[in-house]
């Protein structure tokens, strides 16, 4: 990982080649996204928003001059522009300038939330949309599934209610992701050390975590489609702190001594057992009152 934010750092050219490279092979394995994304954010990061808008430009002809000639399909470089790479590029001129990750997390948050109520202002019926998406996704499982149909197409009503929170998640995430990718690499670079201190110590201010809440109570509170908006926009804030509430556990499981063990166990177990998920989300939203890190020294960035 190193070699390759060396490599991308070394030019404008570089950084392109690697942004619209993994860009293409992304369609292939969806994940790799977020080192494209990282890399757009590595150079604005380090060099300027200027500097990283024409890393994104470059790459976004690049990457549609690959799609043309490799899938002979060039539009899905507009689609990471917009989804990916403008807004990591906000991000990163966000965190730069204000040196902290907890304002750039709120800042992706309320991305995802004005694409959840731009969808709901537009969409006359979103759930009966995305129901309509997944029953195509499904019918191909129901011929192999032993799984009663009844209980199939009540899980994709279900479902159908919150995928536009799900989906506006998973794009904030992968943002999120290639934000602290290239916050790490930044740092391996040029402030060794730097990023455990700055990922560790992060931590939502109050009234953000009180806004949370009041999205939660509303959407207790209420019915209709108002309560489905404010669930979907809840989906959002709860990922988000899902990933405080995986710095502070970080943070507690360092002072360890089987910390090489358990580590490694519990990212593990979030990302293959999504139960752990909810406490872990409660954690980082309950730290903004309880401080639950006060006590551990923070690592040294030198």
């Amino acid at each position: 990982m190193n070699f390759l934010a060396n490599f991308i750092m070394r030019g404008r050219m570089q950084a392109m080649s690697v942004a619209s490279a993994f860009a293409l092979l992304s369609l292939l394995m969806p994940p790799i996204s977020i080192v494209s994304s990282a890399t757009v954010a590595l150079v604005t990061l380090r060099r300027g928003g200027y500097e990283g808008l024409l890393v994104l430009l470059s790459a976004s002809l690049a990457a549609a001059t690959l799609g043309y000639l490799v899938i002979g399909n060039f539009q899905f470089s507009f689609g990471y522009v917009l989804v990916l790479w403008l807004p990591v590029w906000v991000l990163s001129i966000v965190l730069r300038e204000g040196r902290h990750l907890s304002l750039a997390f709120e800042i992706a948050s309320a991305l995802g939330i004005l694409f959840v109520i731009g969808f709901y202002w537009f969409a006359e019926a979103p759930a009966l949309y995305w129901q309509a998406v997944l029953d195509i996704v499904v019918q191909p499982m129901l011929q192999a599934s032993e799984v009663p149909v009844e209980q199939i197409e009540q899980t994709v009503i279900l479902m159908a209610k919150y995928m536009t929170g799900i989906m506006a998640a998973g794009s904030v995430a992968g943002l999120l992701l290639g934000l602290l990718l290239a916050r790490w690499w930044q740092a391996n670079l040029y402030n060794p050390g730097g990023f455990a201190v700055e990922y560790l110590s992060i931590r939502m201010p109050q009234r953000f975590t009180m806004m949370t809440l009041l999205i939660f109570l509303i959407a207790l509170l209420s019915n209709g489609t108002f309560s489905e908006l404010a669930w979907n926009i809840g989906i959002i804030l709860f990922m988000l702190y899902a990933f405080i509430g995986t710095a502070i556990a970080h943070a507690l499981i360092s002072t360890f001594k089987a910390k090489r063990f358990l580590l490694p166990l519990f990212y593990m177990s979030v990302l293959v057992v999504p139960h752990i998920v909810l406490p872990v989300a409660i954690i980082g939203m309950s730290d903004t009152w309880l401080n639950l890190r006060k006590n551990i020294t923070p690592p040294s960035s030198t």
